[in-house]
C-alpha cells in the first residue's frame, strides 16, 4: 500500500511537474495478477486496481488502516473497466460485466477477485480489472450489484461546447446506499472533449478521477489546483487522478474517453460544487 499525504494549496505554486504526479497522479492502477492500492489521507481514501490476469486474488488487510481485514471499518465501491469478471463477497458471487459497478459494506471479511471472460483462441483472456475506490464507514449496508445503465443516468452537456456527455450515477444519495461513497461513470460522446466545465471545487469532499478508454496515442490534459494559480497534468488510459476538495478538476482530451468518478466526505449531494467559471482561471 502507497500512501499520499494530505497536501494544501499553498504548496502548489512551488512544485515541479515531478513533484505535481508524485501527490496527484497514480500512474500504474492495474497489474497483472496483482492488487495494487494507495492511501491518500485526503478523508482518508483507498483507491487501487485488481487484475486477476487468470488468477483468484485475494483483498488482504493492510498495516496502514490497522484492520485485521480490509472492510472491517470501510465500505468499497468496485467498478468493472474490463472484460467479465466476478468478485466473491463472503461466499456470495457478484459477477460483473464491463461497466458494472458493485457495492460491499462494512463487516464483508472475505473479498476476491477472479476472471469470468471466455477463453479466446491461444488462451489469451478478456481480463478483468477492478477499479477500487474505498472510505471510511460508519455503518454496514447490504452489497448491491449494479448493470451498465442501470443507475440513474443524466445526460449533461451540449456539443457545441464540446462535452456532450452520458453520467450513469450508481453509488449515490437517490441510489445504492452508502456511508460516504458517492461514485459513477462518465462516457464523453463522439467529437467531446472536456469532461466538465466549467471546473468545480467542492470543498466538503475529495473526489478521484480513473481516465479509462483512453485511445493509445490520446492523452487527457487534467486541470488542478487553485482558480488562480492552476497547473495540469497529462493522463494516459487507466490512470487515476487524487484530487482534494480544495483544487478545482476539470480535463480535456486529444479524444473522446471515459472516467471513473467517486468521491467521499461531508456529504452525498452530486450536485454540492463551487463552480470556477473559465474566465476567473489563470
Amino acid at each position: 500500500m502507497q500512501q499520499r499525504y494530505a497536501t494544501n494549496p499553498a504548496q502548489i505554486p512551488g512544485m515541479s511537474t515531478a513533484d505535481l504526479r508524485e501527490q496527484y497522479l497514480v500512474p500504474e492502477v492495474f497489474v497483472p495478477g496483482e492488487i495494487t492500492v494507495v492511501y491518500t489521507h485526503h478523508d482518508r481514501i483507498v483507491l487501487g486496481g485488481a487484475e486477476p490476469a487468470g488468477r483468484e486474488l485475494v483483498l488482504p488487510g493492510y498495516p496502514e488502516i490497522r484492520s485485521d481485514y480490509f472492510l472491517e471499518h470501510r465500505e468499497v465501491g468496485i467498478i468493472n473497466v474490463g472484460g467479465t469478471g466476478t468478485v466473491t463477497a463472503d461466499g456470495e458471487v457478484h459477477t460483473l460485466v464491463t461497466g458494472a459497478c458493485l457495492y460491499l459494506g462494512r463487516g464483508i471479511r472475505d473479498v476476491v477477485f477472479a476472471d469470468a471472460g471466455e477463453r479466446e483462441e491461444g488462451g489469451a483472456s478478456t481480463g478483468a480489472q477492478f477499479y477500487l475506490f474505498s472510505a471510511p464507514a460508519h455503518t454496514a449496508y447490504p452489497a448491491a450489484l449494479v448493470s451498465p445503465g442501470e443507475g440513474t443516468v443524466r445526460e449533461l452537456g451540449d456539443q457545441v461546447t464540446s462535452n456532450r456527455r452520458t453520467l450513469n450515477q450508481y453509488i449515490h444519495e437517490n441510489g445504492v446506499k452508502s456511508c460516504q461513497i458517492v461514485m459513477g461513470v462518465t462516457t464523453l460522446h463522439e467529437g467531446s472533449m472536456w469532461n466538465t466545465m466549467p471546473a468545480h471545487t467542492h470543498d466538503r469532499r475529495t473526489e478521484c478521477y480513473l481516465y479509462f478508454d483512453v485511445p493509445e496515442d490520446a492523452r487527457v490534459i487534467h486541470l488542478l489546483g487553485e482558480r488562480e494559480e492552476t497547473r495540469h497534468l497529462v493522463v494516459a488510459d487507466r490512470q487515476a487522478i487524487i484530487s482534494p476538495s480544495w483544487s478545482l478538476h476539470s480535463g480535456v482530451g486529444t479524444a473522446a474517453y471515459s472516467f471513473i468518478w467517486a468521491m467521499a466526505g461531508e456529504n452525498q449531494a452530486f450536485d454540492d460544487m463551487d463552480a470556477a467559471p473559465v474566465t476567473t482561471l489563470k
